[in-house]
C-alpha cells in the first residue's frame, strides 16, 4: 500500500506543512534503557502530503526476543537480520530534518535513542509529534485512542496489527485524518522538543534500597537507634560516607540525604557546622550526635516495626488482590499538606469518595443535571467570574472544557470573550454560544453538532475523590494521569511527582519525578512529555514499594509567572497510556500561585484512590520540594 495516492488535504503553510517521519518499533520489552528493538519501520512524508521514502526491517537484538505471543518475533524469525548499528546510518538519515511521529512518540523515541546511543551514534531528531497527544487535542468520540480504535474511527484500513510496517502505514492515515481535524478546530500542534532539557540543580543522586520498616520518630536523649529512624549526615566524617551509609542500611535505617521535621537525628563531627542540613536540624530541633557515638548505636540498632504490607507478604504467597487483610483495616491517612506555611488557596473539599459516573441516557442524572455530557468552552470575563462560570458548569454536571475540541459542545462568553483568538474558529464550526445567564438555567436539549462518546469521563470537582478500579485475572496495568492546559507563548508549565511515605516525606532524592529525572528507579512512576501543554504521571501501583503510602502530582511554572496567567488545568485519569478517561477535573482557582499541587493518588485500604486537589503556593518549586523532603541545594 503506498502513501503516493494519499495526501494530507491541509493548508500548505503553518504547522501543518512540515517534513514527517513516522516511525513505530517492536519491542523486547517496555524498558527502553534496558529492552531492546526487534523490528523498525520508517516511512518519510513531505509537506504535501506525498511519501518520499519507506524502509522496514528485522534486527538481531542479541537478546531474548520478550513477548512473541505479542509481537510474533521469534528467535528463528530474527536469525540473519542484521543489528541496530548496522542500519542505524540508513535510519538517521531518513530522520535527519524531519519530525518525528509516533503513535506513543516517546516511547518510540526513547528506544530508537539508546540504540543510537549503544552504536555510539546521537539520535538526530530534534522535534517529535505523538499522534496520541494530538487526538486527546482534538478528543474525538471514541471509546479509547488505541491505534486500531482511531483508525477504525478515521476509516484507515489495518491489516496486520504489531506488525511494524504496517503499522506505521496506519499511522500516516491517523496522522492525516488527525491533521485534518487540527486544522478544523485551529490547534496548534503538541510538537515536543528533542531530547528534553535538564537542570543541574535538580540532577538525582545514584539510587538506594528503600528502608521495610517505618519511622518510629526522634531519637531519645542517650537512647538506642531504631530500625527504621531516617538518619542524615553532614560535614567531613573520619570514616568514608559510603562505609557509614552502608553499615546504617544494612542495620535496616533509612539513609536521607536531607533533614526535615521527621528526621530522627543528624550525625556530624561538626556541632557549629552552618550546613544547610546543620541549620534544618537547629530549626526543627532534631537531635544531633557526632559520628563516634553513631558508630556505637550501630552495634545495637533496636528492632522496629515492618511497614505493614511488608509484614504481610513475607507471611503469605504473592496474590493478585492489591493488598492485605492488615491493609483493608487501616484508617485514612491525614492528607495535611506538608508545607502548610504558606498556603493560598481555601482548603479541598472534605474526602467523600464520587459515586460511579452516569452514563448518557440516565434519566435520574438529566432530571437533575441538565448538563451532563455537555462539555463547556468558557471564554472572557474576569478571573474570578470565569472560575464562578466553570464551577457552575461541573455543578450542573457539564465538564469544564481548557482548550476547543472536537468534543465541545457549548460556549459560554463572559465580557470581553468575544475577543478570543477562538471565536472566528467557533462561528465556522456553529457550535451553540450563550451569555452567562444560560448558566443559570440550560437548556437540557442535547447538541446535534458533537457526537457524545458511548462512556463519558465523570467529572470531578475540586476536592472530589474517587476510588480507582483494579483489573483482576491478569497483570495491573498503569494508571496514566495527564495534565493539559491552554498552549501558553512566554512561560513553560512542568508537571512533577513525589512519592511519599507514612510522613509524606520522600525516601530518597529519586523519588522526586521531574523533567531532569523523568523515571523513579524501579520505572514504578514516570513523567511522559506529550507537547508543550500537556504532561502525564504513569503510575504502576501494584509495583510501587510497600512504605509508598501516596503519590502526589504537582504543576510548577518556570519564572515569575503566576497559574493565574495559565488559566485553568484540566486533570485526567485513565487506565492505560491509550485508555478512555475514567474521571476528569478542571482545577482553576489559582491567581498569584507559582506551584500547585493537582492530585494525589494514595492508599485507602485495599484500594488507591486519586483526589483532585487544586491547591496552589506563592514559592517555586525548589520550596515545594524540599517540603517533601528532596536534597537541593541552595
Amino acid at each position: 500500500m503506498s502513501l503516493a495516492s494519499t495526501p494530507f488535504d491541509l493548508p500548505a503553510t503553518g504547522d501543518y506543512a512540515r517534513d514527517w517521519a513516522l516511525v513505530d518499533v517492536e519491542t523486547s520489552g517496555l524498558i527502553a534503557r534496558r529492552d531492546r528493538v526487534l523490528s523498525v519501520a520508517v516511512v518519510t512524508i513531505g509537506p504535501d502530503g506525498e511519501q518520499t521514502g519507506e524502509f522496514s526491517t528485522l534486527l538481531d537484538p542479541g537478546c531474548d526476543p520478550g513477548p512473541v505471543e505479542v509481537h510474533g518475533l521469534t528467535v528463528e524469525r530474527l536469525q540473519g537480520a542484521p543489528t541496530f548499528d548496522q542500519v542505524a546510518g540508513r535510519i538517521g538519515a531518513m530522520l535527519q530534518d524531519r519530525v518525528l511521529v509516533a503513535h506513543n512518540a516517546q516511547f518510540d523515541y526513547d528506544f530508537l535513542a539508546y540504540e543510537f546511543a549503544r552504536a555510539r551514534m546521537w539520535l538526530p531528531v530534534s522535534q517529535r509529534l505523538c499522534t496520541l497527544a494530538l487526538n486527546r487535542q482534538v478528543d474525538p468520540p471514541t471509546d479509547d485512542m488505541k491505534l486500531g480504535t482511531l483508525a477504525a474511527h478515521y476509516g484507515v484500513p489495518q491489516q496486520r496489527a504489531h506488525d511494524a510496517l504496517d503499522d506505521t502505514r496506519v499511522l500516516a492515515g491517523i496522522l492525516r485524518a488527525s491533521l485534518r481535524e487540527a486544522a478544523r478546530l485551529d490547534l496548534p500542534l503538541p510538537l515536543v522538543s528533542c531530547p528534553p532539557r535538564a537542570e543541574s540543580q535538580f540532577t538525582p543522586k545514584p539510587p538506594k534500597t528503600p528502608c521495610a520498616y517505618r519511622n518510629p520518630g526522634r531519637m531519645a536523649p542517650g537512647g538506642p537507634l531504631l530500625q527504621g529512624m531516617k538518619i542524615a549526615i553532614t560535614g567531613e566524617t573520619a570514616h568514608a560516607r559510603a562505609e557509614l551509609v552502608g553499615r546504617a542500611v544494612a542495620a535496616e535505617l533509612n539513609m536521607m540525604t536531607s533533614v526535615s521535621r521527621h528526621t530522627s537525628v543528624l550525625v556530624t563531627n561538626e556541632p557549629a557546622s552552618r550546613s544547610a542540613k546543620a541549620r534544618r536540624a537547629a530549626a526543627e530541633d532534631v537531635p544531633v550526635i557526632d559520628e563516634h557515638t553513631f558508630l556505637r548505636l550501630l552495634a545495637d540498632v533496636q528492632a522496629g516495626t515492618v511497614h505493614e504490607a511488608t509484614a504481610a507478604s513475607a507471611a503469605i504467597a504473592p496474590v493478585k488482590e492489591p493488598a492485605t487483610a492488615a491493609a483493608r483495616a487501616a484508617q485514612p491517612k491525614s492528607t495535611t499538606v506538608p508545607v502548610p506555611e504558606m498556603p493560598v488557596l481555601p482548603p479541598p473539599s472534605p474526602d467523600t469518595t464520587v459515586p460511579a459516573p452516569r452514563q448518557p441516557g440516565d434519566s435520574a442524572g438529566t432530571l437533575t443535571k441538565p448538563l451532563m455530557s455537555r462539555r463547556v468552552l468558557v471564554l472572557g470575563g474576569a478571573h474570578t467570574e470565569a472560575v464562578a462560570a466553570r464551577t457552575r458548569v461541573v455543578e450542573l454536571g457539564g465538564s469544564a472544557a481548557v482548550n476547543l475540541s472536537a468534543s465541545v459542545t457549548d460556549v459560554v462568553l463572559l465580557p470581553d470573550g468575544e475577543k478570543d483568538r477562538r471565536m472566528s474558529r467557533i462561528t465556522v464550526l456553529g457550535l451553540p454560544v450563550h451569555d452567562a445567564d444560560w448558566l443559570i438555567s440550560p437548556t437540557a436539549d442535547a447538541p446535534a453538532t458533537t457526537a457524545v462518546r458511548p462512556k463519558e469521563p465523570h467529572v470531578m470537582p475540586r476536592g472530589g475523590v474517587i476510588d480507582l478500579p483494579i483489573p483482576y485475572g491478569g497483570p495491573s496495568p498503569e494508571w496514566y494521569v495527564t495534565a493539559s492546559w491552554a498552549p501558553q507563548a512566554d512561560c513553560e508549565t512542568d508537571v512533577v511527582a513525589f512519592i511519599l511515605d507514612d510522613d509524606e516525606q520522600v525516601t530518597f532524592d529519586e523519588d522526586f519525578i521531574f523533567y531532569g529525572a523523568p523515571e523513579s528507579p524501579a520505572g514504578t512512576v514516570r513523567l511522559l512529555t506529550g507537547g508543550p501543554a500537556e504532561q502525564t504521571i504513569a503510575l504502576d501501583l501494584a509495583s510501587l514499594p510497600p512504605a509508598t503510602r501516596k503519590v502526589v502530582i504537582a504543576a510548577a511554572i518556570d519564572g515569575a509567572t503566576a497559574f493565574g496567567t495559565v488559566g485553568a488545568i484540566q486533570i485526567s485519569a485513565a487506565l492505560g497510556n491509550n485508555g478512555s478517561p475514567l474521571t476528569r477535573a478542571t482545577l482553576d482557582a489559582a491567581t498569584t500561585e507559582r506551584t500547585m499541587l493537582l492530585a494525589e493518588i494514595y492508599r485507602r485500604g485495599p484500594t488507591w484512590r486519586l483526589r483532585a486537589v487544586g491547591q496552589g503556593y506563592d514559592h517555586g518549586l525548589d520550596a515545594l520540594a524540599r517540603g517533601y523532603g528532596v536534597d537541593i541545594a541552595d
